[in-house]
């Protein structure tokens, strides 16, 4: 049975207009991405989708986005959390590396996480919540390097990356016999 996944990046920060570093630190969201969820809720009322499940990582900048998308229950999840960053974390963003070829260890030396475990982990987890009974149409509210890293694990994500991963930004994936596809990824101004 095909089951649909909406895994979308929470909303703007306080780090992300300081272009700090934000894994597992947090801060608040900013009016503007407030803005962008309540957009991001709209897009899926005027749309008729109708969540059966929903989740978000353990970030309350996640749990925020959630509950301006929808009212309806949800579950925090570790295994949607960005990646760790070690010593970087709340740093200058001037400090991370420049590549996603660079980022696969980077952050190792700093006693962070590689990008092949933070895609292991998000692939385990969304495939388990996926997989279980009556979860045909799920909306989980991760973060950009984590969304990035478990796309990197189904396809190239490079064409995705240059046109822009903004907050908000919300990836459908259709799900079937233990594959996930990308079918489409919204957009749709959040940035504004």
């Amino acid at each position: 049975m095909k089951r649909t996944l909406y895994l979308m990046r929470h909303g703007e920060t306080m780090f992300n207009v300081q272009k700090r570093i934000q894994g597992w630190c947090d801060s608040p969201l900013t009016q503007k991405g407030r803005q962008q969820a309540v957009r991001a809720g709209r897009y899926f009322k005027e749309r008729g989708i109708v969540f059966d499940y929903a989740c978000c990582s353990t970030s309350e900048r996640c749990s925020d986005t959630l509950e301006l998308v929808t009212d309806m229950p949800y579950t925090r999840l570790k295994g949607l959390k960005e990646m760790f960053y070690g010593e970087l974390e709340g740093e200058s963003e001037r400090l991370n590396c420049k590549t996603p070829e660079e980022c696969v260890t980077y952050y190792l030396q700093f006693g962070g996480e590689s990008s092949d475990e933070v895609r292991d982990r998000m692939t385990k987890t969304l495939s388990e919540v996926m997989e279980q009974d009556g979860h045909t149409c799920v909306l989980a509210v991760s973060h950009s390097g984590a969304c990035f890293n478990f796309l990197r694990g189904i396809q190239d994500p490079m064409e995705e990356l240059k046109k822009g991963l903004g907050n908000c930004c919300i990836f459908a994936y259709e799900y079937e016999e233990g594959r996930f596809t990308l079918k489409e990824v919204i957009r749709q101004n959040m940035d504004r």
